[in-house]
C-alpha cells in the first residue's frame, strides 16, 4: 500500500527537515529520527545481547539514531528477565556485535545505562531485594523466569552504597 504524504495530511516542507542531517554534539546523525528505547527481552543467558539483538538493532539503523533498550549497569540493577546487560566482559563483547551491525549499515546508537530501583524482584537479583531511596512499594510487576511477579518491598539504600551505584554508571559507560 503506497500512501503519500498529502494523503496523511503532510507536505514535503514539513517531511524534508526530518530527512536532512545534523551534527549532534560528535556524531553526524544522517537524518533527525530517532528510535526511542523499546523494552525487547531478546538477551541470552546472564544477560549477554546475541545475534538476534544485533540484527535487530541493525534492522533499525536507518534511524538517524537508534537508543537501547534499558541496560542494567550491574547484576543488583537488572530489572526484567532476558535484558542485555553491560556489567560483565561477556555481555561487552555482545554489545560490540550489536554496535558493529548498526555501523555496517551507517547507523549510530547510544546505549541507554539503567537500574531499575525498586522495580525489580528478588528472582532477577540472584536473591537479593531491590534497593530504593526508601521502603516504598511500586504497585508494579516484573518479567520473570516464573512470570510476572509481584514487586516486594525494597530495601532503603544506605547512603554509603550510592557511591558504589555511581562507579556501576561510570563503568558501564
Amino acid at each position: 500500500m503506497n500512501v503519500s504524504l498529502a494523503t496523511v495530511g503532510l507536505s514535503a516542507t514539513i517531511v524534508q527537515p526530518l530527512l536532512t542531517p545534523v551534527q549532534v554534539g560528535p556524531y553526524r546523525l544522517r537524518n533527525r529520527t530517532v528510535m526511542a528505547p523499546l523494552t525487547r527481552m531478546r538477551a541470552g543467558a546472564g544477560g549477554v545481547p546475541q545475534s538476534m539483538n544485533a540484527l535487530y538493532y541493525r534492522q533499525r539503523a536507518s534511524a538517524g539514531l537508534v537508543i537501547s533498550e534499558a541496560t542494567p549497569i550491574s547484576a543488583g540493577a537488572v530489572g526484567y528477565i532476558h535484558q542485555p546487560g553491560i556489567f560483565n566482559e561477556a555481555q561487552v563483547e555482545g554489545w560490540k556485535q550489536v554496535t558493529e551491525a548498526v555501523h555496517a549499515e551507517g547507523g549510530t546508537i547510544f546505549l541507554q545505562l539503567f537500574h531499575p530501583g525498586r522495580m525489580s524482584h528478588p528472582l532477577l537479583l540472584n536473591g537479593q531485594l531491590p534497593v530504593a531511596p526508601s521502603v516504598l512499594a511500586s504497585g508494579e510487576s516484573s518479567p520473570t523466569a516464573a512470570g510476572m511477579q509481584p514487586h516486594p518491598l525494597p530495601r532503603a539504600l544506605a547512603t554509603e552504597e550510592i557511591a558504589g551505584i555511581v562507579a556501576n554508571y561510570a563503568r558501564a559507560a
